[in-house]
């Protein structure tokens, strides 16, 4: 998670989705191309991908004046590995199955551990504000240093169904948080691959924009302990989850692999994709 480091005390059991949720085939994104639109009906002019800064840079600076912005002359690493990556098309209930099983190692945790919100391209915009230029619905002011004017823009929040105005009560989460990718292998890792994963710009599913308040709900928690409240989002949710954790080769612990298998049984079986690192 962006802003909680602690697992929440009490984990409420999460009740199966309803299989006529409001049609989940929707909410379980194809994503084919950087440059695909986060969610099915946002606004034609929406700022999407963040393969290429320079892509969004060039939306912005038609709307805000020329010359506010310069293409980016660097590519972070884990946009870099995901460019050489072979993005492969997997039903849902198939990539859960894939997950590898293992059970949660917490020890040695520290939230410092992923070095996050980096400015990889040194463009000015750190990633945190990479993926709210990215995200926006309605672009914001920008100003000098990648300074985001508060309440302008505006962003959808998929979890809560909110849609907010001004960055102020955004948060960006991390869809598998840093303490739950520590549980699930990233104790191993080095602390760059950890950089990596916290600025994970090559996938637009593991960084999102979402309300606080679902943000700070959500905490560390996995499927099994917490669902986006907005019920419809549910499907397109653990099929999120199920693709970043195959992208960066985390484990699911026993409780929620059989927790993503029941609710993947309930959700239209279409393809996710999964974008492994190169």
């Amino acid at each position: 998670m962006s802003n909680v480091d602690g697992r929440a005390e009490t984990a409420t059991a999460v009740t199966p989705i309803e299989t006529g949720a409001r049609q989940g085939t929707s909410m379980l994104r194809n994503i084919t191309a950087r440059s695909s639109a986060r969610f099915t009906g946002r606004l034609t002019g929406c700022l999407t991908g963040r393969t290429a800064r320079a892509g969004a840079a060039a939306v912005l600076a038609a709307g805000l004046g020329a010359g506010l912005w310069t293409a980016a002359g660097a590519t972070s690493p884990a946009a870099a590995a995901a460019e050489t990556a072979i993005e492969e098309q997997v039903p849902l209930r198939e990539a859960v199955q894939r997950l590898g099983v293992a059970e949660e190692r917490r020890e040695g945790y520290k939230r410092d551990s992923f070095r996050h919100w980096i400015d990889a391209d040194r463009d000015g915009c750190d990633t945190r504000r990479e993926v709210l230029l990215a995200e926006a619905v309605q672009a914001p002011e920008v100003g000098d240093r990648c300074r985001l004017t508060e309440g302008t823009g505006t962003w959808y929040s998929y979890y809560d169904d909110t849609q907010i105005t001004g960055q102020r009560t955004l948060d960006i989460d991390h869809m598998v948080p840093l303490a739950e990718s520590w549980d699930s292998g990233a104790y191993a890792w080095t602390a760059q691959r950890r950089q990596d994963y916290a600025n994970d710009l090559g996938d637009d599913r593991a960084l999102v924009a979402v309300t606080a308040r679902s943000n700070r709900s959500k905490a560390d928690q996995d499927p099994r302990q917490w669902l986006p409240p907005h019920a419809p989002a549910r499907c397109r949710y653990i099929g999120e989850w199920t693709a970043i954790k195959l992208r960066w080769s985390l484990a699911a612990d026993p409780a929620e692999k059989t927790t993503l298998t029941q609710l993947a049984a309930e959700c239209p079986n279409e393809p996710i994709a999964i974008t492994p690192l190169g």
